[in-house]
Order: C-alpha cells, then structure tokens, then sequence
C-alpha cells in the first residue's frame, strides 16, 4: 500500500511549465452555488431615504415591522421616513454551506433612496428559487459610493451610493441538499470546451489510475468511475483535483473592443500572402472673417464678410506585404512599420477578413 502511495506522489510531483492542476481548468457537476434573493429595510439614513410619499410601499414594510413589533399605528397615519430606504437583497450560497456559516449579501435601493450610506439592514429572510428560507441577513452597511448636494442643485456623485455590501451580513439557516454521494461517476465540466483538453484529461487521470476509469463525454465533459461512499469519495476527488493537465491551445482569434479601441491577438492568428495599403485623407476648413468698408463719405455700411478655407492633406499610402504564413510577432511589427492606429488596424483586420487572408476568428465585444 505505501509503495502505491508513493508511486502516486512521484506521478502528481512530476512538473510540467504548461500543465494546470485540474481544479483550475474543471468544475465537478453537481457542485455548485445557489441564489438568493430578499426584501428588506435599511434604517438610520442621514435624510437620505426614501420620499415616502412617492413609495406606498416603503410606507407599508415600515408599518408591517411595527405590528410584527407589537406595535399599532392608528389609521391613517402618514409618515416622512427620510431615514428609511426599501431595498433588495441578493446573496450567493455556496455548495456545502451548512447552517450557521456566515455569507456575503449585498443590498440595493429599489425607490429614490439618495444614499445608503450608514444605514442598517433589519433582519430580512433570503429565499431561494424554490421559496424556501435559506438565510437570515442583517447588519450595518459597507457603501463605497459617496454623494453630496447643494442648496442651489448642484451635486457631485462618486461611485454608486445607493448599493451596499454587509460582509458576513447573513446567517445560513437550512443546507442546499446535493448529489455528492451514490452516483457511480463523477463529471468533471471544463471552464473552457475542447475536444483535445477533453481528451488529455482522460489520459491524465487514467495513467494514475489505470485504463478505462475515465472517459471523456463530449468537449466539455469527462466522466470519471467513482466510490459511492462519501468519505472515500473526498479522498478521490483530493487526489484528482491536483492532478496536472496540459490544456490544449486556443483557436486562432482576434477580439476587438470596439469602445475603447482595444485589440487582442491570439498566438495561432494567421495571414496569407497579401498586400495591404494604409492612408488617410484629412480635410481641414477654417473660417475667416474680413470687414468691409465703404469709402470716405460713401453710402455704403461696414459688413463683415466670411471667408474660408479648404484644405486637403492625403498622407502617402504605404503598402506592406504579409509573407505566407506570418506569426503574431510579424504581424504587429509591419503595423507599427506604417504607424497605424487602432482603430486603422481594427479596419486592416476587418478587410483581411472579407478578403479570406486572415485565417482566425474575430469576435468584437
């Protein structure tokens, strides 16, 4: 048996420059968070809540807290709760989470609330999609934005004072039931679907394991023989979440953010033999303004008369030519030989496309 582990150990200290350890490449199906979603109240604003007269509905939390409180409002009550916001809730429960863990929420002015800005979140239930009470959040509110405001109008905002975040606001009161024990397999999902990462996976697990314990399903999925005793099942997955695999290269892609003009390309980004020209025509006006006046004793009126100017400046065309088959490396170099910009080299790109010489995909975000 020790001589089992230790072949083991040599297998997974074996280090590869390119190889990832398998947790950071996979997901197993089945393990997974969950959302959750509430309605609360923030209290103690500094004047900056909700303008009850146009939320019926902060009005109507406010005064069902109350009654839960023991506390009546005679009818007909109308209040100015400046103090007050009506805000949404929404957390993520992470797999396994037991009850009495703590998790993040994040709380988000649904009226006209200005700012929640030292406010307090009341207790609040957080459901699921199912209906279900899963956790129970309250606390004092953590807002980054910042605003300020005049008397005359004028106001500055920085960031967005009306969202919140309460670490550890809430308390999990009732546990996701999961599927990690009994099924004969675990599924390994790939972050990012490929055929041959797919594939080396696979042959990564059965080499420490032995033939035929893994099987890929299709590009995203590898599906692995498994204990069904949960116990040794933890002991399982420890061991393949660190094996090591050498993903596989991505495909040939080009992605452009139109917005900021900023272009990416990827290692295997091909050209075919081609011939590019680059130039631009800038066209200039400028208007003048010359005063005309009348002689000496004349009738006429001085009037001033507008005179422009039109000039065209076209920059020289220059030509590069791609050899075949240019790496990356070439491609940015013979940019950068005729000064284009990026947003002249987003046109290039494009062109080359339409023209079939550029042998990758271009995806613009």
């Amino acid at each position: 048996m020790k001589q089992c582990l230790l072949s083991v150990l040599l297998l997974l200290s074996v280090f590869n420059a390119n190889a990832e350890r398998l947790k950071d490449i996979a997901s197993i199906q089945g393990v997974r968070s969950n959302q959750l979603i509430g309605y609360g109240l923030v209290v103690g604003l500094d004047g900056t809540g909700d303008q009850t007269n146009q939320t019926p509905f902060t009005t109507q939390s406010f005064n069902s807290m109350l009654k839960n409180l023991g506390i009546t409002i005679p009818e007909g009550t109308t209040f100015q709760l400046k103090n007050v916001a009506a805000v949404a809730l929404h957390a993520e429960l992470p797999p396994f989470a037991k009850p009495g863990q703590k998790i993040d929420i994040t709380a988000s002015s649904i009226a006209n609330a200005k700012s929640l800005r030292g406010g307090t979140l009341l207790m609040a239930p957080l459901r699921g999609i199912d209906g279900n009470v899963y956790a129970v959040a309250q606390g004092n509110l953590i807002v980054g934005g910042f605003g300020a405001e005049g008397a005359d109008g004028s106001k500055i905002t920085v960031n967005v004072p009306s969202v919140g975040r309460i670490p550890d606001g809430a308390t999990v009161e009732k546990a996701v039931p999961t599927q990690f024990g009994g099924d004969k397999e675990i599924v390994f999902n790939l972050h990012s679907p490929d055929f041959t990462t797919a594939k080396r996976v696979a042959d990564s697990i059965n080499r420490l394991l032995g033939p035929g314990v893994a099987a890929p399903s299709d590009a995203a999925s590898i599906a692995v023989q498994a204990p069904a005793n949960p116990a040794h099942r933890v002991d399982f997955l420890s061991l393949l979440e660190n094996v090591e695999v050498v993903p596989a290269e991505a495909a040939a892609k080009v992605i452009i953010n139109s917005r900021t003009g900023t272009i990416v390309v990827g290692k295997h980004v091909r050209v075919a033999p081609v011939a590019v020209t680059h130039g631009s025509l800038t066209v200039t006006i400028r208007e003048n303004s010359d005063v005309s006046q009348p002689r000496a004793f004349g009738d006429g009126q001085t009037v001033v008369v507008p005179d422009s100017e039109v000039t065209i400046e076209e920059e020289s065309g220059q030509m590069f030519n791609f050899a075949p088959g240019p790496t990356l490396d070439d491609i940015v170099r013979a940019v950068n030989e005729v000064g284009a910009a990026p947003g002249d080299l987003m046109a290039i790109l494009e062109a080359l496309k339409q023209a079939g010489a550029l042998k990758a995909e271009i995806v613009v975000i």
